[in-house]
């Protein structure tokens, strides 16, 4: 059995960064919760990245699993001969 380890990693930073953007957008006008950061919303910002690096990663492997799913056809069993040496 063939399978992507990318897909699996790619759903959790996915979700991990729609929390995190869910969780910033829901805080944004809170200024208490970002104090310790200077006032800037680190929720949302990371989260965004999360999201962006989770969704790269599924669609990559996405790709990766119907590589392996079909592969390329093989061609003749006779190899070039090299020149050189």
């Amino acid at each position: 059995m063939n399978f992507d380890v990318r897909i699996p990693i790619g759903l959790m930073f996915t979700l991990a960064g729609l929390v995190l953007t869910l969780f910033g957008l829901e805080t944004n006008g809170d200024a208490a919760v970002y104090t310790r950061s200077l006032g800037i919303n680190v929720n949302l910002g990371w989260g965004l990245v999360l999201a962006v690096f989770g969704l790269t990663t599924l669609l990559l492997g996405q790709r990766g699993q119907k590589r392996l799913e079909n592969p390329p056809p093989q061609s003749g069993s006779k190899r070039k001969a090299r020149r050189g040496r």
